[in-house]
This record gives structure tokens, sequence and C-alpha cells, in this order.
């Protein structure tokens, strides 16, 4: 881990920080283009008995008369006890401007006892949107992403044998409502709010449309004129403007995950003049028991004596040390890290500076 830190802090410090010019399609949402979530509750069949257990998920059942009743199978007061099926739930996402008949992927998710999805069919499911309407309809040879064995004394698993795919396993059957020609104006969502960047997008599209074109709302919301562009439609409009390079502004931010020990920092971070000082304090706690017997032909039994060794060690750290003003987080963790400090304490010394004062940025924890 400190390795790669290390390797990690010399490309940092190795090439200098640039201006990064990133397309405004990489930094916005087009109002209008846009997916939806679809759901469904079917029926998987062909299990190698690794489906659910009727007793414990007796909604299997019901929708498996309901199935066969569709089918013209009359099945009422019927008892059967069938192990290859398993009640799932589908989820999809409807792509902007899917057109009927467009194939889409699905996922299938047991929702029951079933052990394994592997080699299973998805009976013909019908996909729902938030509006309760039917959008797309799903059916196909489910791919597990696992497999699973199992002994009388023993089981196995790898990976997660009870939910799946289906590639391009649904096919669209409504389309969304939704005329984008029509459209005369056009918001710009930005996917990280900044007014700044915000200021720069409007400032890039007006300089290669004209003044009017692009207007900014607040730091999230580009209002784009698409009469004022005298494109032949909005999809042209986008064309011409998705492709435009601008320099993003990010916030100084800290990110740290303790249980991997990862440190990642914007090169706009900052530290005031602060002094660190950093030691470990090692508490240690020894059992040894001792066996104590009586002397030969003497009265009495043989004891466990408790024997306890407690003890605590400061080890040596980090003495005081301090960090001039106007220094980088990046210079910081490169001193630290030459210093021998491990990932972890690294992350401590981190959130004492910020709990300081003295650490300019926004600080988030994982």
């Amino acid at each position: 881990m400190r390795r790669s830190l290390t390797l990690l802090l010399a490309l940092f410090l190795a090439f200098p920080a640039f201006a990064s010019q990133i397309r405004i399609k990489d930094l916005v949402e087009f109002d209008g283009v846009r997916g939806n979530d679809l759901v469904g509750y079917g029926l998987v069949v062909g299990l190698n008995g690794t489906g659910d257990g009727i007793r414990n998920a007796p909604f299997t059942e019901e929708i498996m008369s309901s199935i066969l009743e569709r089918l013209g199978v009359n099945v009422t007061g019927e008892q059967f006890r069938p192990k290859n099926v398993a009640a799932v739930f589908v989820t999809a996402d409807l792509p902007p401007f899917a057109r009927a008949g467009s194939p889409i992927d699905v996922t299938v998710s047991a929702i029951g006892d079933a052990k394994s999805l592997l080699g299973g069919t998805l009976v013909m499911t019908p996909l729902n949107a938030a509006d309760g309407q039917i959008y797309a309809v799903a059916q196909g040879t489910v791919i597990a992403g696992g497999a699973s064995v199992e002994g009388q004394g023993a089981s196995v698993t790898q990976g997660v044998p009870t939910a799946g795919v289906i590639p391009s396993g649904a096919r669209v059957e409504r389309e969304i409502d939704f005329d984008f020609s029509k459209l005369t104006s056009l918001r710009l969502a930005l996917r990280t709010p900044d007014f700044t960047t915000a200021g720069r997008i409007e400032a890039a599209i007006n300089n290669n449309y004209g003044r009017g074109v692009a207007r900014m709302v607040d730091a999230g919301t580009v209002v784009l004129d698409i009469r004022a562009t005298q494109a032949p439609s909005p999809a042209h409009a986008l064309q011409r403007i998705e492709g435009i390079t601008v320099e993003p502004q990010r916030r100084a931010t800290v990110v740290v995950d303790q249980r991997s020990g990862t440190i990642v920092m914007g090169e706009d971070v900052r530290i005031s003049r602060v002094a660190v000082s950093q030691g470990n304090l090692t508490l240690r706690i020894e059992e040894e028991p001792m066996v104590v017997q009586p002397n030969p032909f003497a009265p009495g039994e043989t004891v466990v004596v408790p024997r306890t060794r407690a003890d605590i060690r400061e080890e040596p750290g980090i003495g005081l040390a301090e960090v001039p003003g106007g220094a980088s987080l990046s210079e910081v963790v490169a001193g630290l890290n030459a210093l021998g400090v491990s990932p972890r304490d690294m992350i401590d010394i981190l959130k004492s500076i910020k709990a300081a004062g003295a650490l300019h940025a926004e600080f988030l924890v994982r």
C-alpha cells in the first residue's frame, strides 16, 4: 500500500499541473436527454433444482399458476412443488430516444430462496415505468454472475449466482411521448454545479455563436436559446455545442478511504502554517497462566494461577514539524511519506490539520 502511495505521489509531483479542456457534453446533462427506469416481476424456469422452495416463497406458486392459466392450463386446486422455478425482479434502463423494437439489456435478481439462476430462462415479463405503463417486454436466457456447488457436508459459492443479466433481453414496445424537435430552448444541467464553470460554458457558447445564445441561470443551469443558434433543429444545435471545450473549475477537495488507506486530492488544496506532531501508543497485555502443584505426598490439589503482564509503550513518531503557509497538500503528503508515515497515520494527521482549520478544502471520509 505504501509503495502504491509513493508511486502516486511521484507521478503527481513529476508532471506539472496544466489546464485541462473538457467537452461540454462531458460536463452537463441535456434537458430531455435522459433514461427511464423500468421494473417487472417475472418467473425464471429451467433451473436444475436450485429454484424457490414453494413453502418459503408462496408468491412463486401464485405467479406460476397465473402464467399457466393464461396459457390455457387449468391448475385450480392442484398442488405442485417444482424446484426448477424462481420468482425474480427484472430491471432495465430505457435509454433516451429508444424506438419501438429496439433491444435493451435487463438485470434479473431472485427475490425468494432460490440458490442459483444459472441456466434458467426468463418467461415473458412486462416492464413498467413509474407511470404504471408497460414500455418493454423481457424474455431470454439468464447469464448468472457466479456458481454454487453443494454437497452433504459442505457448500461453495463463488460470485452471486442469484443475480444475472440478459443482454438485449427486452424489446421496447412503447416510446416516450416527447417531441425533442419542437423545443425552442434547452437547459444544460451541470453534473457538478459551480458558478465559475457555468459562466465559462456560457462564454464559450456565446463566443462561438454570438451573444444571447446561452444564459447562465444559476450554478447548475445554463439555458440555451435554440432559435438564436440558427440551427435547423435542436439536434443540430446540440451537435454543434456539445463538442466545445471548457476548462471546469473544481472545488478543493480531499477524499480519504480509511478501509484501504487511499488518499485522493485536488491540485488546488492548500494548507496554512501549522505545526504537526504525531506518535504511536501501543498497549500490550499478555496472559501467561502458571500451574502450581503441591509438594510430593502433601495434601492439596493442582491449581492454575493467572499471571498477567501489562505494558504501555510509546513508539517514536513524528516530532514537532512546522509546515510553512501556502504549501500544497501534495508537498505535505510527499514529506510525510518520505518520513515513512503509514497511510492510516497520514489520514489521522490530515483529519487533525482539518480540525485545526489549516486545511482549506472539503474533507470527505469514506
